[in-house]
């Protein structure tokens, strides 16, 4: 298990990329400051890259289950960024550890954008990355979530938000690890004789006898120019428009073609790129595990990272942590946003007890300029009386 205290880190110093720092924090909102602190970014627009050896370096997870568990808290509301561990092999050069670095697994929370806020389950295989074909939405508020995958030795897996199941299946068929057992055969051609028209021309169709209409005709209401001069200008010919009998190109009606064969498919072989894999679930040289991300805006918390081969041990552990800790900072959270709220309804009345104080001077002073005004009326009056 790797936890942030005492977590042996190793910053990646690949060339080209501008890394944000982490620092250890609990958030604006925990249930136990010291039991909550996990690895926080903290710059805005950076990449991200940081790696930590295994206590116990994963050499094979055959006929064994494979758990990759961790937690993050987006309290920056972010809008664009992952929040995803990689798992990497030995071969990894920690200070190296760049966006196109080889690993065996990435797991976790992808959000980029309003639509796009997935869970990403990415395995490679025989040096291929191969992407989960099935949708899992991500939690996207500032709560810190559990996130869980499950790699079991019957080839088959489990994610887990929040320590409940989210999404779980077959290793073969959720993946394309495998080429598929036929193909259809690159050799095989359409007859010359498939009919794969659907329809055909009516044979015993014919155009009517007033189809044919020309598309254009002359103006019947146009009028030649009185000071027209046929002399200097010509032959007046009256101008053209569109002619509302012209009924285009005479088609035939379409009738059911009986001797419609279908859309010809080629015939279905053996693919001779096919094997059959029962270790499909097997991961070997498991060394590190790493944060190699980007983030525009940055505040996410990452903690109670866990690589184990014990489904009961990570379920009950999060149970016992995540769990706990997600009701008391779910607490703190509502009472933070309810103080928040009472501040800016507060501010809101002192606003509006402004703006009335003001108002109501501004009238006070109408008033007084009005009895001034009447006043100086008065006067002039009895000056002229």
């Amino acid at each position: 298990q790797i936890r942030t205290d005492g977590l042996a880190l190793v910053q990646s110093e690949h060339a080209g990329k501008e890394f944000g720092k982490l620092e250890i924090s609990s958030g604006e909102f925990f249930h136990d400051e010291v039991k909550d602190a996990g690895l926080k970014t903290t710059e805005n627009a950076r990449f991200y890259g940081v790696s930590a050896a295994l206590s116990t370096p994963v050499e094979s997870t055959e006929g064994k289950t494979l758990v990759v568990q961790f937690s993050i808290k987006h309290e920056q509301k972010i809008d664009c960024g992952g929040g995803y561990l990689k798992l990497f092999p030995s071969s990894l050069e920690p200070k190296d550890l760049h966006g196109d670095a080889p690993y065996n697994i990435m797991f976790g929370p992808d959000i980029c954008g309003p639509s796009a806020r997935r869970v990403h389950v990415i395995f490679n295989y025989r040096g291929k990355n191969l992407l989960l074909k099935k949708e899992i939405r991500c939690k996207d508020d500032e709560l810190t979530h559990l996130y869980t995958l499950i790699v079991r030795a019957d080839n088959t897996y489990e994610v887990r938000i929040d320590n409940k199941k989210e999404q779980s299946g077959k290793l073969e068929e959720d993946w394309d690890f495998l080429e598929p057992k036929e193909i259809a055969d690159p050799d095989a051609k359409q007859p010359e004789n498939w009919d794969d028209n659907p329809f055909l021309d009516d044979p015993e169709a014919t155009k009517p006898e007033d189809w044919e209409q020309p598309e254009t005709i002359p103006d019947p209401d146009a009028k030649m120019p009185e000071d027209w001069d046929e002399d200097m200008d010509g032959e007046w010919e009256p101008p053209v428009i569109d002619n509302p009998d012209f009924k285009g190109e005479w088609r035939p009606k379409q009738i059911d073609n009986t001797n419609y064969q279908g859309e010809w498919e080629p015939e279905m072989i053996a693919n001779p790129n096919y094997f059959e894999d029962e270790q499909l679930y097997i991961q070997k040289d498991i060394k590190y595990v790493g944060i190699d991300i980007w983030q525009v805006k940055a505040g996410s918390i990452f903690d109670n990272i866990l690589i184990t081969d014990d489904e009961d041990f990570a379920r009950n552990l999060a149970k016992e942590t995540f769990e706990a800790s997600a009701a008391g900072e779910k607490e703190k959270k509502d009472a933070k946003d309810e103080d928040e709220r009472k501040k800016r309804e507060d501010e809101r009345k002192a606003r509006e007890a402004a703006e009335a104080e003001a108002e109501a001077d501004d009238e006070q002073e109408d008033d007084i300029e009005d009895d001034e005004s009447a006043f100086a009326e008065d006067a002039e009056v009895e000056s002229f009386s």
